[in-house]
């Protein structure tokens, strides 16, 4: 059973930065493509960034040169660094791990909140 656990989110002032952590079990992270999507009230769910098995990074225009995706293969977990945070990244971001084709498993969510 596959199962994803975010961790690191919380409250921030603008500017300021956060590092989210997913830690997996049940998948290898490094056998994936893994990603991370966020959700603001009212909002649809994000495409926020993806790491694929082979390392290669992409991000959503709005967070290019803030936010960093990484992956630590030893330990099977992704992280994702936020600098420069916006009152506008304010969601609850989630992690994803694709499982298939059209399938994949999602963690429980950490709220991130950007706010003076």
């Amino acid at each position: 059973q596959v199962q994803l656990v975010e961790s690191g989110g919380g409250l921030v002032q603008p500017g300021g930065s956060l590092r989210l952590s997913c830690a997996a079990s049940g998948i290898i992270f490094s056998l994936r493509t893994a990603a991370w999507y966020r959700q603001a009230p009212g909002k649809q769910r994000d495409l926020v960034a993806t790491i694929t098995s082979g390392g290669s990074t992409n991000y959503l225009d709005s967070v290019k040169g803030r936010f960093t995706i990484s992956r630590d293969d030893a330990k099977n977990m992704v992280f994702l660094q936020m600098n420069n945070l916006k009152p506008e990244d304010t969601a609850v971001y989630y992690c994803y791990a694709q499982l298939g084709l059209a399938s994949g498993s999602w963690g429980q969510g950490t709220q991130v909140t950007v706010s003076s």
